[in-house]
């Protein structure tokens, strides 16, 4: 390692949605600082697994700490989701990971970035060994708004939950908040308001985005004035050394470009099976090229069912002409960047959205859970997508129909006007941006 430049410890918790953004702000700034990252094991899916495989292999200039978690009693939550247990692990083994990185680096740590969901444990202890505290926000700007004034809000409102209006800012409706809110005692919950109100202790905030995409969540932030808000986005993708041939991409070469829909609901986001017919069902009627990714459950190791049994027999013999289904793996950046894709139907799920804003590709948003509506309207007011509000989500029961998923993929796929603004975002989204630098600065300490 440098002498002379920082060394940075980052300390993601659980979740591709978590492990790819600290994975590129790695990258990002191993140019500039020493980095050391540390993997907690073992991981919830095998998707994390491979993924700290095949990250430290690419970039060895990373150094790498791992930290063997030990096993929590879950029985106080039965049923609950195995990340959010992951989270609670995580916080209560921290004193233990923290001595483990410090004992483990390679030379002394100028400063620390942890996952938001473990803050309200790490901040007290690189406080108390005079390390400075940076937060990765792992969404939006406008759920980071929401994230630091809920407190407020439910302390005002502690026995029932309703529309949050976040002064000089908007009103996020009750339907678009993540629904484990509505329940005080959940895990995620008491999660969110630990975090929220530990974060201002931190140096500062960093979240992956742009200023002309989110202008005023992002003012609003930096308006509260403390802690600092550093908009780092787009993140560039991580590039891995280890790589593997994919009829996905063999496919996608065969297609005219802008033809085909990229469908897809993220790493730990599982559809009905009944959902899952009316969306294939949807896409056939609806006459479009596509590509789509299916996942069955929140944990990929559970997910054990054939595509056959869960299409119909014949779906996939009907469709074989314009349509690909696959359950495996895709690397994301390289599918939205590729010439023949010209839609995206997403959860929106952060990482994906800004993959779309990086490559200008117009989204169908339909948000599925947690702080996906959030992200969905971020998307809306932009101009990058389309978001049907009245479509369902986690915990509502009624179906979208095929007939709503057709219509809504063509006039997704024929809005030229669409392509147009999705494309503009893109330009904002490759213009040069300081956040990084700025972020360098104060890690140096010049700021």
């Amino acid at each position: 390692m440098d002498p002379s430049r920082p060394h940075v410890a980052l300390l993601p918790s659980a979740g591709m949605g978590h492990l790819i953004p600290f994975s590129r702000l790695a990258v990002s700034l191993s140019d500039l600082c020493n980095v050391t990252m540390i993997s907690i094991l073992p991981t919830v899916s095998t998707a994390e697994s491979c993924h700290f495989t095949d990250f430290f292999h690419s970039y060895p200039k990373i150094h790498s700490v791992c930290f063997q978690l030990p096993p929590l009693d879950s029985s106080a939550h039965p049923n609950a989701d195995p990340f959010f247990l992951r989270w609670t692990r995580i916080r209560k083994s921290a004193s233990d990971i923290f001595s483990h990185l410090l004992k483990s680096a390679p030379s002394p740590i100028s400063a620390i970035v942890t996952d938001i969901t473990a803050a309200s444990a790490i901040l007290p202890l690189s406080k108390s060994n005079g390390i400075p505290c940076y937060v990765l926000f792992t969404s939006s700007a406008a759920m980071l708004s929401f994230f630091k004034y809920y407190p407020t809000y439910q302390g005002s409102n502690p026995v029932s939950i309703g529309n949050v209006e976040i002064p000089g800012l908007r009103t996020v409706p009750v339907a678009s908040l993540p629904r484990p809110l509505h329940d005080p005692s959940h895990l995620f919950t008491q999660s969110l308001i630990e975090n929220s109100l530990s974060m201002v202790k931190s140096d500062g905030i960093i979240v992956n985005t742009f200023e002309s995409f989110e202008p005023d969540s992002v003012a609003w932030l930096r308006g509260e004035h403390s802690p600092p808000v550093i908009a780092v986005g787009p993140l560039p993708p991580v590039k891995m050394a280890i790589s593997t041939v994919s009829t996905v991409f063999t496919w996608l070469d065969e297609q005219p470009e802008r033809s085909v829909v990229y469908i897809s609901f993220g790493s730990r986001t599982a559809m009905s099976k009944e959902q899952i017919r009316e969306l294939g069902l949807g896409l056939e009627v609806s006459g479009c090229k596509f590509l789509w990714v299916i996942k069955t459950s929140v944990v990929d190791t559970e997910d054990q069912t054939e595509l056959n049994q869960l299409l119909g027999e014949g779906f996939l013999e009907r469709v074989k002409e314009r349509g690909l289904v696959t359950k495996g793996w895709v690397e994301q950046d390289e599918v939205l960047q590729h010439k023949a894709v010209g839609g995206f139907l997403s959860h929106c799920g952060w990482n994906s959205v800004t993959e779309a804003a990086m490559y200008g590709v117009r989204v169908l948003a339909w948000p599925r859970l947690g702080d996906q509506r959030i992200n969905a309207d971020v998307v809306a007011r932009s101009g990058l997508g389309l978001w049907p509000e009245e479509w369902s989500w986690e915990g509502e029961e009624s179906l979208v129909t095929a007939a709503e998923i057709s219509n809504r993929v063509k006039e997704m796929m024929a809005d030229e006007n669409l392509l147009k603004t999705a494309q503009k975002v893109g330009e904002a989204a490759a213009r040069p941006d300081n956040g990084l630098a700025e972020l360098v600065r104060k890690l140096k300490g010049c700021d």
